[in-house]
């Protein structure tokens, strides 16, 4: 019943992820090998919220409703938050005016204060497209309507419930992952895009193309073909991105995700040679100057 047979991983990750909830809860003594894991996965769950909503999981319609339910629980968010937010604005958009997640609305810099706010200052604007999206669907597709509403009730219910059983038990392995999965997931947008030139073909976005994000984060780290084919599993992407490399500037093909962030972020902040540079300044700076 699965759409690619390659998304018995995405199953292996998300009975991983309930299998770790399941030990840690039942543990004496809080282990911080298996929380770091709990992390991680959480992690995971976030860039499978988002493939599974741009591609189905399964072929059977009921397995998809229970995959979301799945997703929900551990995301920390209904899953279909995606489908206004993302499918609708941010591929419509990317990056453009009008995109809700646009990483230059309060600053055209990018250093680690605008990197550590934007995911709050994002999420704050994405609720916007959320409300316009269930108002849409209470007009148009009732069902629809109380099938995104479910998603609510089940994650209240799940969390509130594990709050009774045990309060501190919920906060460590459920709240604070689900938190995790919510910002990790922003922070991946905001170095997708930010000084990248948003109206160019090819320099839209920024790719991670070392091996170890990809292996382990199904990847998630070819974002312009993902933009350019955003129906294409993510199984394809890399022979996608091989295809179409060598029409993107090199300085936005990333082999690691944390050299970037300590490049970028930590000797960035001293040393200006390691500082981002805009694309999209540039662009701007050069239409300028013809217009003038």
């Amino acid at each position: 019943m699965l759409r690619y047979k390659e998304d018995w991983r995405t199953v292996m990750y998300m009975i991983i992820t309930t299998g770790l909830l399941i030990v840690q809860w039942n543990l004496e003594s809080f282990n911080p090998i298996l929380w770091v894991a709990c992390m991680f996965f959480a992690v995971s769950v976030s860039v499978m919220a988002h493939n599974h909503n741009h591609l189905r999981v399964w072929t059977n319609p009921v397995m998809n409703r229970f995959h979301d339910y799945w997703l929900t629980v551990f995301y920390g968010f209904p899953v279909f938050g995606w489908i206004p937010t993302h499918n609708k604005n941010h591929h419509k958009f990317t990056n453009r005016e009008g995109d809700f997640t646009i990483t230059y609305r309060i600053s055209e810099g990018n250093n680690l204060f605008t990197l550590l706010t934007y995911p709050t200052i994002s999420s704050y604007y994405q609720q916007k497209p959320i409300s316009s999206y269930l108002k849409m669907l209470w007009s148009k597709r009732r069902s629809e309507f109380f099938w995104c509403m479910s998603q609510y009730a089940v994650l209240i219910a799940w969390i509130v419930g594990f709050l009774i059983l045990d309060w501190k038990k919920a906060l460590l392995y459920i709240v604070i992952p689900q938190q995790f999965a919510l910002f990790s997931v922003l922070i991946f947008n905001y170095l997708q895009h930010v000084h990248a030139d948003e109206e160019d073909e090819w320099n839209h976005s920024r790719n991670i193309v070392g091996p170890l994000m990809n292996i382990m984060l199904f990847n998630n780290g070819y974002h312009t073909v993902h933009h350019n084919q955003p129906g294409l599993h993510w199984s394809k992407t890399p022979a996608a991105h091989a295809e179409v490399a060598h029409n993107i500037d090199p300085s936005l093909n990333e082999q690691s995700f944390w050299w970037l962030l300590i490049r970028t972020y930590i000797l960035g902040s001293i040393i200006p040679k390691f500082r981002s540079h805009s694309m999209r300044l540039d662009r701007m700076n050069k239409q300028s100057a013809v217009e003038a």
